[in-house]
């Protein structure tokens, strides 16, 4: 069953259960990435696109660089894909697809400029040894609106993913997905306006409706909540390993509550990328279940 912001709480959506704060644990990860060499702002398809501000493409090449060895310096694998030229925005990895255990689902990407690139994420991972390699029949932008959290997915939907593609998602994966609507177009993805955290989440609620905020409430009791000041440097766009939070270093307030919270934040600048809406967890697709190799 697909949860809809307006349906009831079921058994099967009860709050997590939080773990001693003393106890985290960083866990290795996997990550698929895609090197900036062809990033720009030719188009405008969300309200962070400037066409007339310059982007320094080197830059962006750095910060994504010293993101990538963050990553491998604290124990995590990092796969690349080759970008394709006329494809800026394909450094946004997490919008690839959909990775769980032995099968992925490939996006289908809602806006006609960054189409092409559900079939280059595709062919990556069709050639990765996955069980089952399926493309998207419905509008569906990877982790940018799905969002793994224990056995159960979180899912955006009102500006690039549908509720049907909510469903699609739940018959192939077997996992309960709860549907969440976003209302701000800054926070066009789900992964702009929440993050999990292993046992809970952070989220920014002013980004969701009503109803799904009252239904996060219920489901995360003790989730983090974001400022303003955070959410618009995209400070919510990161990853979590279990105890290292990689995020904005524009962030600051986060990364404070975080540390509360027993979670060590990692600051990251990649702010030439947030030129395009991205952050962290954007250039970030993460291989859910799947062995290191």
């Amino acid at each position: 069953m697909t949860l809809s912001t307006t349906t009831p709480v079921s058994l099967s959506s009860e709050p997590a259960e939080l773990g001693d704060p003393a106890e985290r644990r960083p866990a290795p990860r996997r990550f698929l990435m895609c090197r900036p060499d062809h990033f720009d702002v030719t188009y405008a398809i969300n309200p962070w696109m400037d066409i007339g501000a310059p982007v320094d493409r080197a830059r962006a090449v750095s910060q994504w660089e010293a993101l990538c060895a963050v990553y491998r310096r604290h124990g995590h694998q990092v796969d690349l894909i080759d970008g394709v030229p006329g494809l800026p925005d394909m450094v946004f990895a997490a919008n690839g697809g959909l990775v769980i255990g032995d099968r992925a689902l490939s996006a289908r990407f809602a806006t006609p400029e960054r189409a092409a690139e559900g079939p280059a994420y595709h062919a990556w991972m069709a050639g990765r040894g996955l069980g089952r390699v399926l493309a998207a029949a419905e509008f569906n932008e990877g982790e940018g609106d799905f969002a793994v959290a224990g056995d159960r997915i979180l899912a955006g939907a009102g500006f690039r993913s549908t509720r049907s593609a909510h469903r699609e998602v739940e018959r192939y994966f077997g996992r309960q997905v709860v549907s969440l609507d976003l209302v701000d177009p800054r926070f066009y993805h789900l992964d702009t306006a929440l993050m999990v955290l292993g046992d809970t989440i952070a989220y920014y609620p002013a980004a969701f409706s009503d109803d799904s905020v009252r239904l996060l409430a219920r489901l995360y009791p003790d989730a983090v909540l974001a400022s303003a000041d955070d959410a618009e440097v995209l400070g919510l766009n990161g990853v979590c390993d279990g105890y290292h939070v990689f995020l904005s270093d524009r962030a600051v307030r986060l990364a404070g509550q975080l540390r509360e919270r027993g979670y060590h934040p990692v600051g990251v600048d990649l702010s030439e990328l947030l030129k395009s809406g991205g952050g962290v967890k954007c250039c970030t697709l993460e291989w859910h279940g799947y062995p290191r190799g």
